[in-house]
């Protein structure tokens, strides 16, 4: 009973924390360029009081063991990097990245961080910069009195100056990709972190080796599916129960051993 009562409490410890990943991907539905995340499970160790094969006889064996569980864990939290829908701003600084790749910005304290949230805006510099103000690692600067900016699929940035009677190319903007997306560390603000698990960047020109292509006037959409987590939802919500139901069960089975034997 006690042992039963062990691994019900492991199983309302792991579900809370899968409901807590749900809520968060809930709250998220509407962020541009937000990756859902997957809560993973994985069971504790077996308590085995006789392995599989075990000598049953002089000559037999024993064809299945004899062992409980101990519970459930959470092995860790997965972001699924899959393509969000793509929404049309016919906002010329609004870029989503069709395929792999991230937009690398400048952080406040001197590092690099990585985002698909492609909603820049002009600084009073005429930088481009993230809407929290953060600057492309590889600075890219328009020109005073700059019309009619056009951002192609490369990345190759041009625009309408005075006096010029043809577009003038003004920078490119490059994109950076990952072997595993799914090892970067969310900080907020839409951005990540590199780490050990993610590893190292490979920067490059967007529609070149494995790199997405930029789509100008669009933003990517976060990919959570709102019916997917409802339903994930309902299903944590009845394990939630169960377990609970058990933690009971079990509880009543101590009282009566208790006051009857």
């Amino acid at each position: 009973m006690t042992t039963a009562l062990q691994i019900a409490r492991s199983g309302l410890d792991a579900l809370d924390h899968r409901m807590k990943t749900i809520s968060n991907n809930l709250a998220n539905v509407s962020t541009t360029g937000f990756k859902r995340d997957r809560a993973n499970f994985a069971a504790l160790m077996y308590q085995d009081d006789r392995n599989p094969g075990a000598a049953s006889g002089a000559d037999t064996q024993y064809a299945t063991g004899l062992g409980t569980g101990t519970g459930v864990r959470i092995a860790g939290t997965e972001r699924i990097h899959t393509q969000g829908n793509m929404i049309t701003t016919d906002n010329a600084l609004d870029l989503a990245i069709d395929g792999a790749g991230f937009f690398a910005v400048q952080l406040a304290d001197g590092t690099v961080g990585y985002t698909r949230d492609g909603g820049f805006k002009l600084s009073a510099t005429g930088e481009i910069v993230t809407a929290s103000g953060q600057r492309l690692a590889q600075p890219l600067v328009i020109p005073d009195g700059a019309s009619q900016i056009v951002i192609s699929p490369d990345g190759i940035v041009t625009a309408a100056l005075p006096g010029q009677s043809a577009p003038v190319e003004v920078g490119q903007l490059q994109l950076t990709r990952f072997l595993n997306p799914s090892g970067l560390m969310p900080i907020g603000d839409n951005l990540y972190r590199e780490t050990a698990g993610s590893g190292p960047p490979t920067l490059g020109v967007a529609g070149q080796a494995g790199m997405g292509t930029i789509r100008q006037g669009m933003l990517e959409g976060s990919n959570v599916s709102t019916v997917q987590e409802l339903v994930d939802m309902i299903e944590t919500q009845r394990a939630y129960e169960i377990n609970a139901k058990v933690i009971n069960a079990a509880d009543e089975m101590g009282r009566y051993v208790v006051q009857n034997v």
